[in-house]
């Protein structure tokens, strides 16, 4: 593995299992499900980022008004945790990298909601 790439989890704050907290309610879906999966290999990441539920929502929401990208809830928590790092002075200059897992077709009653 290259030494010069780290690679980051993310769960819900609500339900932060990996960060040794106890599973709960939450909005991000197919994230925080309430246990650790076998095949998780938590040597590889250099740590797991908490996001909060609102903020991935409101995330996913801005993707779609400013960039018209139509993602999902999870997709909002992987780009709060990205630019999170971004935003961090000893990640000045690097390259920042995230996935978008989900599409808000599945979400969008949630998405698409006023409050």
């Amino acid at each position: 593995m290259n030494p010069n790439v780290k690679i980051y989890g993310v769960e819900p704050a609500e339900s932060n299992i990996l960060n040794g907290g106890k599973p709960g309610p939450h909005l991000i879906t197919g994230n925080g499900v309430g246990f650790k999966p076998k095949i998780l290999d938590m040597d590889v990441m250099e740590k797991v980022l908490e996001v909060r539920s609102d903020d991935a929502v409101n995330m996913a929401r801005e993707l779609a008004r400013k960039e018209g990208l139509l993602v999902g809830i999870s997709s909002g928590a992987n780009t709060v945790a990205a630019l999170s790092l971004a935003s961090k002075p000893e990640n000045k200059g690097k390259l920042i990298v995230t996935v978008h897992p989900s599409l808000g077709k599945d979400t969008c009653h949630q998405l698409c909601s006023r409050n």
